[in-house]
């Protein structure tokens, strides 16, 4: 393994957050010795102690196994450059609104890729009152539907869940501009702006 926590990084973060090697190890319940150890890159924390090590020390497990620091400074996330995921195997739909690391059912997730509609996946979309009419042609057998319909805008994201034999048909009241996203379980994630 070529990336580990270093005696650095241990160091640094326990300094930050103003203990002591005697009071990182009583929160761990091992031996100041061993703090030290790991300190002076001459032991490493057994892989038991990792995730209780980053609570301690108040970080991510990343930010541990980096020994950086990662700063939130975006302060305005944009809300419509969303990302979304879904897990292969349960089908569970994840978002954000900007890059993370999702994993589901042990499989790291990657953010899908939004394509404009094929022939086969049309969405239409009306105007009626105050709401978006939102609806489709497609097969919504157990083995092949439409998993999920999005709308997103500016401020807000909305997502209404589909279930196998049921219809395609979603209403969101309408914020005037925004991007529609919809999700084929076989054919993947497609868009439109609205």
């Amino acid at each position: 393994m070529n990336h580990y926590i270093t005696g650095a990084a241990i160091r640094t973060l326990r300094e930050k957050k103003r203990l002591t090697q005697q009071q990182l190890a009583e929160r761990l319940q091992v031996s100041d010795k061993a703090v030290s150890k790991w300190e002076t890159g001459k032991g490493f924390p057994d892989i038991s102690l990792i995730e209780p090590l980053a609570r301690v020390l108040q970080v991510s497990l990343p930010e541990l196994l980096s020994g950086e620091q990662i700063i939130n400074a975006n302060r305005s996330a944009n809300i419509l450059k969303s990302n979304l995921y879904v897990c292969p195997i349960c089908g569970n739909i994840f978002h954000s609104t900007g890059s993370a690391m999702i994993s589901c059912c042990g499989v790291a997730l990657p953010p899908l890729e939004a394509d404009q509609a094929d022939a086969d996946h049309q969405m239409n979309c009306e105007e009626i009152e105050d709401e978006y009419f939102v609806s489709m042609q497609h097969p919504m057998t157990k083995e092949h539907y439409i998993s999920f319909v999005a709308y997103c805008t500016e401020e807000r994201f909305e997502l209404v869940k589909l279930y196998p034999e049921s219809s395609i048909e979603v209403r969101f009241f309408n914020r005037r501009h925004g991007i529609l996203y919809w999700y084929c379980n076989h054919h993947g994630l497609f868009k439109k702006r609205i």
